[in-house]
């Protein structure tokens, strides 16, 4: 097989993967979007609704009533819930504890998914341009591969119009691709804040509550129970 064959039998394998990786980028984006809308509240009210509703549960210490809140519709598959509610049944947990127990659950069982898929769809967007720009190499090689034949074999000018084509259109394929997907991540990402901003705004200080209820509620048993062997030891 000569030079040139295999360069444009490289260079037509390029939109291949250029579609590969356009299918890649474009159902990940998808699926991300799919998941921070499940996992975030909709609305701002809607956040409040749920810390103020959770909170006057935490006062309460009702700790049934707040764990099967979190796991019912609508808020089951909300971030926020999931952990409060993992955070109020994790009895065995140190009060001083809950809240970092909650947050390195948020980090290594949420964040670290989404960063996963985030990093496949900027590999995505760093591979397409430079596909295009392979694309755009091997087409310029099988031109000037044929212009330097063309005084032995008298290759027709007009043949050098599909090199030059692979050359143009894989570039112009990978930009395509790459800047629709570049407007795509900046709007996840800038979701993923706003999940984040949920956290520390909406999470944290309920689980700085909840820590507190557990402590308070630990102390009374601790003195109920000293209070018993007192009663005991005076019988």
């Amino acid at each position: 097989m000569e030079l040139n064959q295999i360069i444009e039998w490289a260079g037509n394998s390029i939109y291949a993967f250029q579609a590969l990786g356009a299918l890649v980028g474009g159902t990940l984006c998808v699926i991300l979007f799919r998941q921070l809308a499940t996992k975030r509240f909709r609305t701002h009210k809607e956040a409040e609704e749920f810390r103020e509703e959770c909170s006057q549960w935490i006062r309460d210490r009702n700790w049934e009533a707040l764990i099967a809140r979190c796991d019912a519709p609508p808020w089951w598959t909300k971030v926020l819930p999931q952990l409060l509610g993992l955070a109020a049944s994790r009895t065995d947990i140190a009060p001083a504890e809950i809240r970092n127990f909650a947050l390195d659950q948020f980090e290594r069982e949420v964040q670290a998914e989404l960063e996963h898929k985030v990093m496949w769809v900027n590999t995505v967007i760093k591979s397409e341009p430079m596909l295009g720009l392979l694309g755009t190499v091997a087409g310029m090689i099988a031109a000037f591969g044929k212009i330097a034949s063309m005084q032995k074999s008298g290759t027709d000018p007009s043949m050098l119009a599909n090199d030059i084509s692979l050359a143009l259109i894989t570039t112009a394929v990978g930009l395509v691709i790459a800047l629709p997907l570049m407007t795509a991540i900046s709007a996840i990402l800038i979701r993923v804040r706003k999940l984040q901003f949920e956290v520390d705004q909406i999470l944290t200080p309920l689980l700085d509550q909840l820590a507190e209820a557990r402590f308070a509620e630990t102390q009374q048993k601790v003195r109920l129970s000293s209070s018993e062997r007192q009663v005991e030891r005076t019988r």
